[in-house]
Protein backbone atom coordinates (compact mmCIF):
# COMPACT_ATOMS: atom_id res chain seq x y z
CA UNK A 1 0.00 0.00 0.00
CA UNK A 2 2.92 2.37 0.87
CA UNK A 3 4.54 2.14 -2.39
CA UNK A 4 1.25 2.55 -4.62
CA UNK A 5 1.25 6.10 -2.56
CA UNK A 6 4.69 6.76 -3.39
CA UNK A 7 3.95 5.70 -7.08
CA UNK A 8 1.19 8.06 -7.33
CA UNK A 9 2.60 11.02 -5.75
CA UNK A 10 5.33 11.08 -8.07
CA UNK A 11 2.58 10.62 -11.05
CA UNK A 12 1.26 14.27 -9.75
CA UNK A 13 4.57 15.48 -9.44
CA UNK A 14 5.68 14.78 -12.98
CA UNK A 15 2.03 15.91 -14.25
CA UNK A 16 2.77 19.10 -12.89
CA UNK A 17 6.00 19.49 -14.18
CA UNK A 18 4.83 18.55 -17.42
CA UNK A 19 2.23 21.13 -16.63
CA UNK A 20 4.40 23.89 -16.18
CA UNK A 21 6.64 23.28 -18.90
CA UNK A 22 3.23 23.53 -21.40
CA UNK A 23 2.82 27.08 -19.57
CA UNK A 24 6.21 28.42 -19.54
CA UNK A 25 6.70 28.35 -22.89
CA UNK A 26 4.16 30.76 -23.94
CA UNK A 27 5.83 33.69 -21.37
CA UNK A 28 8.51 35.71 -20.36
CA UNK A 29 11.12 35.38 -18.02
CA UNK A 30 9.88 36.79 -15.33
CA UNK A 31 6.21 35.49 -15.06
CA UNK A 32 7.72 32.35 -15.89
CA UNK A 33 9.87 32.61 -12.73
CA UNK A 34 7.18 33.37 -10.49
CA UNK A 35 4.79 30.82 -12.22
CA UNK A 36 7.72 28.44 -11.49
CA UNK A 37 8.19 29.62 -8.09
CA UNK A 38 4.20 29.18 -6.92
CA UNK A 39 4.59 26.13 -8.74
CA UNK A 40 7.08 24.87 -6.68
CA UNK A 41 5.22 26.08 -3.06
CA UNK A 42 2.57 24.00 -4.53
CA UNK A 43 4.04 21.02 -5.42
CA UNK A 44 5.89 21.16 -1.97
CA UNK A 45 2.65 21.83 -0.53
CA UNK A 46 1.11 18.84 -2.04
CA UNK A 47 3.78 16.97 -1.74
CA UNK A 48 3.66 17.86 2.07
CA UNK A 49 -0.08 16.96 2.43
CA UNK A 50 0.38 14.08 0.50
CA UNK A 51 3.11 12.81 2.41
CA UNK A 52 1.14 13.12 5.67
CA UNK A 53 -1.47 11.52 3.96
CA UNK A 54 0.43 8.68 3.39
CA UNK A 55 1.87 8.58 6.59
CA UNK A 56 -1.78 8.49 7.88
CA UNK A 57 -3.19 5.82 5.34
CA UNK A 58 0.32 3.72 6.68
CA UNK A 59 -0.89 4.15 9.79
CA UNK A 60 -4.14 3.15 9.36
CA UNK A 61 -3.03 -0.22 7.22
CA UNK A 62 -0.27 -1.49 9.53
CA UNK A 63 -2.81 -1.22 12.46
CA UNK A 64 -5.48 -2.94 10.17
CA UNK A 65 -2.71 -5.93 9.47
CA UNK A 66 -2.62 -6.26 12.93
CA UNK A 67 -6.35 -6.62 13.77
CA UNK A 68 -5.83 -9.01 10.87
CA UNK A 69 -3.46 -10.68 11.93
CA UNK A 70 -4.85 -11.03 15.45
CA UNK A 71 -8.06 -12.44 14.12
CA UNK A 72 -6.20 -14.55 11.78
CA UNK A 73 -4.15 -15.62 14.58
CA UNK A 74 -7.55 -16.42 16.90
CA UNK A 75 -8.89 -18.11 14.00
CA UNK A 76 -6.19 -20.31 13.43
CA UNK A 77 -6.45 -21.19 16.44
CA UNK A 78 -10.24 -21.93 17.10
CA UNK A 79 -9.99 -23.78 13.82
CA UNK A 80 -6.91 -25.99 15.53
CA UNK A 81 -9.16 -26.49 18.74
CA UNK A 82 -11.94 -27.46 16.57
CA UNK A 83 -9.74 -29.92 14.58
CA UNK A 84 -8.31 -31.29 16.97
CA UNK A 85 -12.06 -32.12 19.48
CA UNK A 86 -13.01 -33.25 15.68
CA UNK A 87 -9.98 -35.40 15.48
CA UNK A 88 -10.28 -36.53 18.95
CA UNK A 89 -14.19 -37.06 18.18
CA UNK A 90 -13.91 -39.04 15.54
CA UNK A 91 -10.51 -40.88 17.18
CA UNK A 92 -12.66 -42.26 19.91
CA UNK A 93 -15.71 -43.16 17.14
CA UNK A 94 -13.28 -45.31 15.60
CA UNK A 95 -12.09 -46.79 19.01
CA UNK A 96 -15.72 -47.38 19.48
CA UNK A 97 -16.57 -49.05 16.23
CA UNK A 98 -13.50 -50.88 16.18
CA UNK A 99 -14.10 -52.48 19.68
CA UNK A 100 -17.88 -52.96 18.52
CA UNK A 101 -16.57 -54.73 15.20
CA UNK A 102 -14.02 -57.12 17.26
CA UNK A 103 -17.36 -58.09 19.59
CA UNK A 104 -19.53 -58.70 17.26
CA UNK A 105 -17.20 -60.68 15.41
CA UNK A 106 -15.92 -63.16 18.64
CA UNK A 107 -19.42 -63.27 18.88
CA UNK A 108 -20.04 -64.54 15.36
CA UNK A 109 -16.99 -66.71 15.36
CA UNK A 110 -18.49 -68.04 18.35
CA UNK A 111 -21.80 -68.35 17.13
CA UNK A 112 -20.04 -70.30 13.88
CA UNK A 113 -18.15 -72.86 16.28
CA UNK A 114 -21.17 -73.61 17.74
CA UNK A 115 -23.03 -74.25 14.76
CA UNK A 116 -20.25 -76.09 12.84
CA UNK A 117 -20.21 -78.43 16.37
CA UNK A 118 -24.02 -78.69 15.84
CA UNK A 119 -23.21 -79.67 12.00
CA UNK A 120 -20.87 -81.72 13.00
CA UNK A 121 -23.25 -84.01 15.66
CA UNK A 122 -26.07 -83.60 12.99
CA UNK A 123 -23.46 -85.33 9.93
CA UNK A 124 -22.40 -88.00 12.50
CA UNK A 125 -26.03 -88.57 12.94
CA UNK A 126 -27.17 -88.14 9.18
CA UNK A 127 -23.51 -91.16 8.68
CA UNK A 128 -25.07 -93.33 11.38
CA UNK A 129 -28.91 -93.36 9.81
CA UNK A 130 -27.61 -93.73 6.35
CA UNK A 131 -25.40 -97.05 7.91
CA UNK A 132 -29.21 -97.76 9.66
CA UNK A 133 -31.08 -97.57 6.13
CA UNK A 134 -28.07 -99.47 4.20
CA UNK A 135 -28.95 -102.03 6.96
CA UNK A 136 -32.81 -101.82 6.71
CA UNK A 137 -32.36 -102.23 3.05
CA UNK A 138 -30.27 -105.46 3.58
CA UNK A 139 -32.85 -106.53 6.13
CA UNK A 140 -35.41 -105.75 3.50
CA UNK A 141 -33.78 -107.44 0.29
CA UNK A 142 -34.29 -110.74 2.18
CA UNK A 143 -37.38 -112.52 2.20
CA UNK A 144 -37.00 -114.15 5.83
CA UNK A 145 -35.38 -111.24 7.03
CA UNK A 146 -38.09 -109.15 5.43
CA UNK A 147 -40.91 -111.60 7.15
CA UNK A 148 -38.80 -111.33 11.03
CA UNK A 149 -38.92 -107.58 10.49
CA UNK A 150 -42.76 -107.56 9.83
CA UNK A 151 -43.03 -109.74 12.62
CA UNK A 152 -40.94 -107.62 14.92
CA UNK A 153 -42.96 -104.46 13.67
CA UNK A 154 -46.35 -106.26 14.26
CA UNK A 155 -45.14 -107.46 17.63
CA UNK A 156 -44.46 -104.46 18.84
CA UNK A 157 -47.56 -102.39 18.17
CA UNK A 158 -49.66 -105.64 19.36
CA UNK A 159 -47.81 -105.95 22.90
CA UNK A 160 -47.67 -102.02 23.32
CA UNK A 161 -51.72 -101.72 23.07
CA UNK A 162 -53.55 -104.84 24.00
CA UNK A 163 -52.97 -106.78 27.71
CA UNK A 164 -50.76 -109.86 27.08
CA UNK A 165 -53.55 -112.44 27.96
CA UNK A 166 -55.29 -110.82 24.47
CA UNK A 167 -52.89 -112.31 21.87
CA UNK A 168 -50.25 -115.07 21.22
CA UNK A 169 -47.34 -115.26 18.45
CA UNK A 170 -46.67 -117.74 16.87
CA UNK A 171 -50.21 -119.39 17.95
CA UNK A 172 -51.12 -123.08 16.63
CA UNK A 173 -54.15 -123.60 14.56
CA UNK A 174 -56.37 -126.90 14.60
CA UNK A 175 -54.55 -128.09 11.32
CA UNK A 176 -51.27 -127.44 12.85
CA UNK A 177 -50.25 -124.45 11.08
CA UNK A 178 -48.76 -121.30 12.71
CA UNK A 179 -49.98 -117.98 12.45
CA UNK A 180 -48.01 -114.54 13.52
CA UNK A 181 -50.10 -113.38 15.85
CA UNK A 182 -54.12 -114.42 16.95
CA UNK A 183 -56.01 -112.27 18.87
CA UNK A 184 -57.83 -114.04 21.13
CA UNK A 185 -61.03 -112.24 21.02
CA UNK A 186 -64.77 -113.53 22.73
CA UNK A 187 -67.21 -114.56 20.29
CA UNK A 188 -68.44 -112.93 18.73
CA UNK A 189 -66.39 -112.12 16.82
CA UNK A 190 -63.96 -114.91 17.92
CA UNK A 191 -60.17 -114.88 17.92
CA UNK A 192 -58.73 -113.24 14.87
CA UNK A 193 -55.86 -114.26 13.11
CA UNK A 194 -53.00 -111.69 11.52
CA UNK A 195 -49.99 -112.08 9.10
CA UNK A 196 -46.87 -109.77 8.68
CA UNK A 197 -46.06 -111.20 5.02
CA UNK A 198 -45.74 -108.11 2.15
CA UNK A 199 -44.89 -108.32 -1.81
CA UNK A 200 -41.85 -105.84 -1.46
CA UNK A 201 -39.89 -106.95 -4.96
CA UNK A 202 -43.31 -106.26 -6.73
CA UNK A 203 -43.38 -102.71 -4.83
CA UNK A 204 -39.88 -101.87 -5.82
CA UNK A 205 -40.31 -103.23 -9.52
CA UNK A 206 -43.59 -100.57 -9.99
CA UNK A 207 -41.33 -97.84 -8.33
CA UNK A 208 -38.35 -98.07 -10.94
CA UNK A 209 -40.20 -98.90 -13.91
CA UNK A 210 -38.90 -96.65 -16.59
CA UNK A 211 -41.73 -96.55 -19.42
CA UNK A 212 -45.78 -96.94 -19.58
CA UNK A 213 -45.02 -100.69 -20.24
CA UNK A 214 -42.69 -101.19 -17.51
CA UNK A 215 -44.93 -99.53 -14.57
CA UNK A 216 -48.47 -101.48 -16.36
CA UNK A 217 -46.26 -105.00 -16.24
CA UNK A 218 -45.12 -104.38 -13.07
CA UNK A 219 -48.52 -102.96 -11.57
CA UNK A 220 -50.06 -106.24 -12.67
CA UNK A 221 -47.07 -108.28 -11.04
CA UNK A 222 -47.57 -106.84 -7.74
CA UNK A 223 -51.49 -106.96 -7.51
CA UNK A 224 -51.19 -110.59 -8.30
CA UNK A 225 -48.54 -110.87 -5.64
CA UNK A 226 -51.20 -109.15 -3.07
CA UNK A 227 -54.16 -111.43 -4.28
CA UNK A 228 -51.93 -114.73 -4.17
CA UNK A 229 -51.26 -113.11 -0.35
CA UNK A 230 -55.12 -112.79 0.46
CA UNK A 231 -55.87 -116.21 -0.64
CA UNK A 232 -53.39 -117.53 1.59
CA UNK A 233 -54.44 -115.82 4.19
CA UNK A 234 -58.04 -116.80 3.48
CA UNK A 235 -57.38 -120.35 3.33
CA UNK A 236 -54.74 -120.83 6.23
CA UNK A 237 -55.76 -118.29 8.88
CA UNK A 238 -59.55 -118.37 8.51
CA UNK A 239 -61.14 -121.77 10.11
CA UNK A 240 -64.60 -122.40 11.20
CA UNK A 241 -65.18 -122.88 14.52
CA UNK A 242 -61.67 -121.74 15.85
CA UNK A 243 -61.23 -118.18 14.42
CA UNK A 244 -63.00 -115.28 13.20
CA UNK A 245 -64.86 -115.16 9.89
CA UNK A 246 -61.62 -112.54 9.05
CA UNK A 247 -58.29 -112.23 9.17
CA UNK A 248 -56.02 -109.28 9.05
CA UNK A 249 -52.90 -108.64 6.40
CA UNK A 250 -50.35 -106.51 8.12
CA UNK A 251 -48.31 -104.51 5.86
CA UNK A 252 -45.30 -103.14 7.58
CA UNK A 253 -44.69 -100.33 5.16
CA UNK A 254 -47.22 -96.97 4.93
CA UNK A 255 -45.54 -96.50 1.40
CA UNK A 256 -46.93 -99.67 0.11
CA UNK A 257 -50.46 -99.06 2.27
CA UNK A 258 -50.82 -95.77 0.15
CA UNK A 259 -50.37 -97.32 -3.27
CA UNK A 260 -52.60 -100.12 -2.66
CA UNK A 261 -55.36 -97.87 -1.75
CA UNK A 262 -54.75 -95.11 -4.23
CA UNK A 263 -54.01 -97.27 -7.66
CA UNK A 264 -55.09 -100.89 -6.68
CA UNK A 265 -58.79 -100.17 -5.48
CA UNK A 266 -59.97 -103.66 -7.03
CA UNK A 267 -57.43 -105.59 -5.12
CA UNK A 268 -58.57 -104.23 -2.04
CA UNK A 269 -62.53 -104.50 -2.72
CA UNK A 270 -61.31 -108.40 -3.62
CA UNK A 271 -59.68 -108.55 -0.31
CA UNK A 272 -62.54 -107.45 1.29
CA UNK A 273 -64.62 -110.15 -0.54
CA UNK A 274 -62.32 -112.41 0.73
CA UNK A 275 -62.46 -111.03 4.04
CA UNK A 276 -59.28 -110.44 4.33
CA UNK A 277 -58.37 -106.68 5.77
CA UNK A 278 -55.25 -105.03 4.40
CA UNK A 279 -54.41 -102.88 7.49
CA UNK A 280 -50.91 -100.89 7.33
CA UNK A 281 -49.19 -99.59 10.91
CA UNK A 282 -51.13 -96.82 11.90
CA UNK A 283 -54.53 -98.42 10.66
CA UNK A 284 -53.30 -101.69 12.80
CA UNK A 285 -52.96 -99.57 15.70
CA UNK A 286 -56.65 -98.44 15.51
CA UNK A 287 -58.24 -101.70 14.66
CA UNK A 288 -56.70 -102.79 17.86
CA UNK A 289 -57.61 -100.04 19.95
CA UNK A 290 -61.30 -101.22 19.01
CA UNK A 291 -60.16 -104.39 19.89
CA UNK A 292 -59.09 -103.04 23.30
CA UNK A 293 -62.57 -101.31 23.83
CA UNK A 294 -64.05 -105.23 22.80
CA UNK A 295 -62.12 -107.15 25.19
CA UNK A 296 -63.45 -104.03 27.99
CA UNK A 297 -66.83 -104.70 26.79
CA UNK A 298 -66.47 -108.11 27.39
CA UNK A 299 -64.24 -108.60 30.20
CA UNK A 300 -67.41 -105.84 32.05
CA UNK A 301 -70.30 -108.26 30.80
CA UNK A 302 -68.34 -111.39 32.40
CA UNK A 303 -68.13 -109.75 35.85
CA UNK A 304 -71.84 -108.94 35.55
CA UNK A 305 -73.49 -111.82 37.03
CA UNK A 306 -70.36 -112.00 39.63
CA UNK A 307 -71.26 -108.64 40.45
CA UNK A 308 -75.40 -109.07 41.02
CA UNK A 309 -74.24 -112.49 42.82
CA UNK A 310 -72.65 -109.83 45.17
CA UNK A 311 -75.32 -107.24 44.78
CA UNK A 312 -77.67 -109.64 46.36
CA UNK A 313 -75.57 -111.13 49.46
CA UNK A 314 -74.97 -107.26 50.05
CA UNK A 315 -78.89 -106.81 50.25
CA UNK A 316 -79.09 -110.20 52.50
CA UNK A 317 -76.82 -108.58 54.53
CA UNK A 318 -78.31 -105.26 54.41
CA UNK A 319 -81.85 -107.11 55.99
CA UNK A 320 -80.15 -109.53 58.40
CA UNK A 321 -78.54 -105.60 60.00
CA UNK A 322 -81.82 -104.07 60.04
CA UNK A 323 -83.15 -106.77 62.04
CA UNK A 324 -80.59 -106.78 64.21
CA UNK A 325 -80.83 -103.01 64.75
CA UNK A 326 -84.18 -102.92 64.92
CA UNK A 327 -84.04 -105.92 68.03
CA UNK A 328 -81.25 -103.69 69.27
CA UNK A 329 -83.50 -100.87 69.56
CA UNK A 330 -85.85 -102.57 71.55
CA UNK A 331 -83.54 -103.67 74.15
CA UNK A 332 -82.62 -100.30 74.50
CA UNK A 333 -86.20 -99.34 75.13
CA UNK A 334 -86.75 -102.19 77.69
CA UNK A 335 -83.50 -100.51 79.49
CA UNK A 336 -84.57 -96.93 79.39
CA UNK A 337 -87.94 -97.95 81.29
CA UNK A 338 -86.24 -100.22 83.97
CA UNK A 339 -83.90 -96.93 84.30
CA UNK A 340 -86.91 -95.31 84.93
CA UNK A 341 -88.39 -97.45 87.20
CA UNK A 342 -85.82 -98.04 89.13
CA UNK A 343 -85.24 -93.90 89.46
CA UNK A 344 -89.21 -94.30 91.01
CA UNK A 345 -88.16 -96.83 93.78
CA UNK A 346 -84.77 -94.64 94.76
CA UNK A 347 -86.84 -91.24 95.02
CA UNK A 348 -89.22 -93.30 97.14
CA UNK A 349 -86.67 -94.92 99.24
CA UNK A 350 -85.08 -91.53 99.85
CA UNK A 351 -88.07 -89.83 101.07
CA UNK A 352 -89.04 -92.73 103.56
CA UNK A 353 -85.47 -92.15 104.88
CA UNK A 354 -86.20 -88.37 105.08
CA UNK A 355 -89.53 -89.01 107.15
CA UNK A 356 -87.55 -91.51 109.28
CA UNK A 357 -84.60 -88.71 110.55
CA UNK A 358 -87.72 -86.46 111.29
CA UNK A 359 -89.31 -88.35 114.10
CA UNK A 360 -88.13 -88.00 117.39
CA UNK A 361 -86.59 -91.66 118.87
CA UNK A 362 -89.54 -91.11 122.00
CA UNK A 363 -92.11 -90.06 120.40
CA UNK A 364 -92.31 -93.16 118.14
CA UNK A 365 -94.66 -95.32 119.63
CA UNK A 366 -96.94 -92.73 120.51
CA UNK A 367 -96.93 -91.35 117.49
CA UNK A 368 -97.30 -95.04 116.11
CA UNK A 369 -100.52 -95.07 117.98
CA UNK A 370 -101.67 -92.22 116.96
CA UNK A 371 -100.56 -92.65 112.91
CA UNK A 372 -103.63 -93.28 111.04
CA UNK A 373 -102.91 -96.64 109.47
CA UNK A 374 -100.98 -95.92 106.25
CA UNK A 375 -102.17 -98.84 102.46
CA UNK A 376 -99.45 -100.54 101.51
CA UNK A 377 -97.75 -100.05 98.37
CA UNK A 378 -97.63 -102.40 95.65
CA UNK A 379 -93.53 -103.51 95.47
CA UNK A 380 -91.56 -101.84 92.80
Amino acid sequence: MTMMAAALGGLILALLGVAAVLLLRGRGNAAREDFMARTVDSMAQAQSALTGRLAQLAETQAAAQAQMSERLQAQERALARAVEERLAALGKRMDDGLQQSSHRQATTLHELRERLAVIDAAQKNITQLSAQVVSLQDILSNKQARGAFGEIQLADIVSSILPPNAYKFQAPLGDGRRVDCLLDLPNPPGAIAIDAKFPLESFHALRNARDDAERVAAGRAFATAILKHVRDIAEKYIVPGETAESALMFLPSEAVYAELHANFTDVVEKSFRAKVWIVSPTTLMATLNTVRAVLKDACMREQAGQIQKEVRFLLDDIDRLDTRVTALDKHFGQAVEDLRQIRISTDKVTKRAERIESVQVGDDEKAAELAPPQPKLPAQ
